[in-house]
């Protein structure tokens, strides 16, 4: 298979490459990455001679033509994908999110090429501390410009399907953590607060529901759609991690010897989604994976064990995130 990623340089997509390399050494991979602050090259170096990297913009429209009209497969994880920074400009989401996914819709349309687009469970708004959780039939209800344009992108790909005829397929994932995730995301900047010993700062209570599915699994999960998922369907991605952000924090602080109550409450942002829950059930019995990472704690504890170890690879960028947080009042936690 000769496969084209999108946004390979940034955290999914990185480590989607990286375990493809690695594990389907048969698979040809082509990376397009436009390595906005959220793509880093770097995250590549581990199989950087074994891809084919195109440092562009998938909103080119010739392109994007020409990549996919050489390959049998496109994954497609490029997006905008920072909340806060949806809220501060909404605009560079519309151009990469809708404008990008258009521009791999037509070209997988004209060259009769296997799509695959990975989206968020953001799209369905958030959930009640009762309701049940997220499946295939909940009514999108995005909350930011971020989530917006990410359930347009979906809707995109459904009516490139129904019309078109396009062989595509979706996922929408729940919160994913590992390494190579950027430190402006809430558990690497926890963790890369705790190594620097500083203290850690939650928005609100902390009470904000997150279902958190290590990439690795995620990635597996991909695959087994890639390879068995019938075209049109979407399957949601999730590992049963339903954990409240005050409870990650305090993991966080019991791995690093520190007290559990050893934080700061900052100002809550706005139109933050207070939970998601995904019912993963259709992926499972329909295409039996399962995820490897069942036990939440024993991943977070990789993590960890991965971001003191490559502080090379976070460090340059800490200072520069952490002055951005500072001038936003900490609104970009």
């Amino acid at each position: 298979m000769r496969l084209l990623v999108t946004g390979g340089a940034g955290f999914i997509g990185a480590n989607f490459v990286q375990q493809t390399v690695t594990e389907r050494p048969e698979v040809t991979v082509t990376v397009l990455d436009a390595l906005t602050y959220a793509g880093n090259r770097s995250s590549l170096d581990p199989v950087a001679d074994r891809i084919d990297f195109v440092h562009g913009d998938i909103a080119d429209l010739d392109l994007v033509d020409e990549l996919v009209s050489g390959v049998d497969a496109v994954v497609h994880f490029a997006a905008e994908s920072h909340n806060d920074n949806s809220l501060a400009e909404p605009w560079p989401f519309l151009q990469t999110n809708i404008v990008g996914t258009y521009a791999l819709l037509q070209a997988v349309r004209r060259h009769n090429v296997r799509y695959h687009h990975v989206s968020t469970d953001e799209v369905y708004g958030d959930l009640a501390a009762g309701d049940p959780a997220f499946t295939e039939r909940t009514p999108y209800n995005p909350s930011s410009p971020y989530s917006a344009t990410k359930a347009a992108s979906d809707m995109l790909v459904r009516a490139w399907g129904r019309s078109f005829g396009i062989k595509a397929t979706l996922s929408n994932c729940s919160n994913n953590y590992g390494p190579y995730q950027h430190v402006e995301k809430f558990i690497p900047r926890q963790i890369t607060n705790l190594i620097d010993g500083a203290r850690p700062r939650l928005y609100g209570g902390g009470h904000q529901i997150r279902d958190w599915i290590h990439v690795d699994d995620h990635n597996r999960a991909v695959w087994a759609v890639l390879e068995y998922g019938r075209a049109g369907q979407t399957y949601l991605i999730g590992a049963d991690g339903e954990l409240d952000n005050r409870t990650v924090v305090e993991m966080l602080l019991t791995e690093f010897g520190r007290a559990p109550d050893d934080f700061d409450f900052v100002t809550d942002r706005a139109g933050h989604d207070q939970r998601y829950a995904i019912d993963a059930s259709l992926l499972r019995e329909e295409l039996g994976w399962a995820p490897r990472y069942a036990d939440f704690r024993a991943g977070l504890a990789a993590t960890v064990a991965w971001y003191r170890d490559n502080e090379h690879w976070w460090r340059p960028m800490k200072a520069a995130a952490e002055q951005a947080y500072a001038e936003a009042g900490e609104r970009t936690i």
